[in-house]
């Protein structure tokens, strides 16, 4: 608990690893799709005109987009290259948020994870950027 006075500043979103099924990735330049709502059914009850009930309904959650350079490793296109031949592995996917001094602040994990897009980098010889792939992960929600 912060004394009297004493700032608090927001973790910087830059520090982060993706571990997928307990193997840390830690390659990863953007992660994307840390995101959840509730649907909400309106309901209009008879004889009641001041307001609309609003109920809450089925939890949505945003499929996770991670981006990294392209490496050595292809372990992620051959995981997509599985589930596009209808060989669907699903694994456990978190995401660790740490502080600047490396201690973990936030850990968000989702099972059921499998990847349902995959893009490859944009290769431009006239640019001097790093090769992205961009992978799009469905999952069944948290953990």
């Amino acid at each position: 608990m912060p004394g009297v006075g004493e700032r608090i500043d927001p973790y910087p979103a830059y520090t982060f690893f993706v571990e997928i099924s307990g193997l840390v990735q830690a390659s990863f330049s953007e992660c994307s799709g840390l995101e959840a709502s509730v649907e909400v059914t309106e309901y209009a009850e008879g004889g009641l005109n001041s307001y609309v009930h609003k109920l809450p309904g089925r939890v949505k959650y945003a499929d996770l987009t991670l981006k990294h350079g392209t490496a050595g490793s292809d372990d992620l296109w051959k995981w997509f290259q599985d589930v596009a031949q209808g060989k669907i592995e699903r694994k456990n996917v978190t995401i660790v948020l740490y502080d600047p001094a490396g201690n973990e602040v936030r850990r968000w994990s989702f099972a059921g994870a499998y990847p349902i897009r995959w893009t490859g980098p944009e290769l431009r010889a006239a640019e001097g950027k790093v090769a992205i792939d961009t992978l799009v992960i469905a999952h069944q929600g948290p953990i």
